[in-house]
């Protein structure tokens, strides 16, 4: 098991990062929490988790232990797999879904594409004594502005598996609907909230 990486970031996005370790580039799968984190640093550590199914072996990668382990209890559950854990992570901080959980919040995970109420009925259950107590974390805020933000906003939201075009519906909703500088993140966050309405 890769416990984490440490390597220059060659590369980033929303959902993914390139890091180079030696000469070898790592492809890591990483949330939008992650990603607020990493954004403006060159190089950094990455927890991770190595999923590994028949046809792939895919890294995914944490700015912290906390995130790590959620993402760990999240694929615990049955039905839930990586990429939908990917999701509730880039939707709720590790901090807000361990509060969903305690507090039995099942609408908090209905508003995550890929969450029915069954499953977040079973993320409850299965996962309350797990979560136990919390660390209150900190929530990201989100800051800066450049010209790409909007186009990668919609790549993250297309690579998270929404289509490209109610991905543009939403992203526009939210431009028109409050004019200010959006960061990558803010779109992204608001846009799952949006496109699981």
């Amino acid at each position: 098991m890769i416990a984490y990486i440490r390597g220059k970031f060659t590369f980033k996005s929303p959902t993914e990062v390139i890091s180079e370790v030696q000469g070898i580039g790592y492809q890591i799968h990483i949330s939008l929490n992650t990603y607020g984190q990493i954004k403006d640093k060159e190089d950094g550590l990455l927890y991770t988790h190595l999923h590994i199914k028949e046809d792939a072996h895919t890294l995914y990668g944490f700015a912290d232990r906390m995130e790590k382990q959620m993402f760990q209890h999240l694929i615990s559950v049955s039905g839930v797999g990586p990429s939908t854990a990917q999701v509730v992570l880039s939707s709720l901080s590790p901090y807000q879904v361990s509060m969903a959980i305690l507090s039995e919040d099942e609408r908090s995970f209905g508003r995550v594409k890929g969450i029915g109420p069954k499953t977040a009925k079973r993320i409850i259950i299965d996962l309350k004594d797990k979560v136990g107590k919390v660390d209150a974390g900190r929530v990201l805020t989100y800051t800066g502005q450049n010209n790409t933000n909007v186009d990668e906003a919609l790549s993250a939201l297309v690579a998270l598996g929404f289509n490209r075009t109610q991905a543009q519906k939403a992203i526009n909703e939210l431009l028109n609907k409050e004019q200010k500088d959006w960061s990558v993140e803010a779109l992204v966050k608001e846009g799952l909230r949006k496109l699981a309405q």
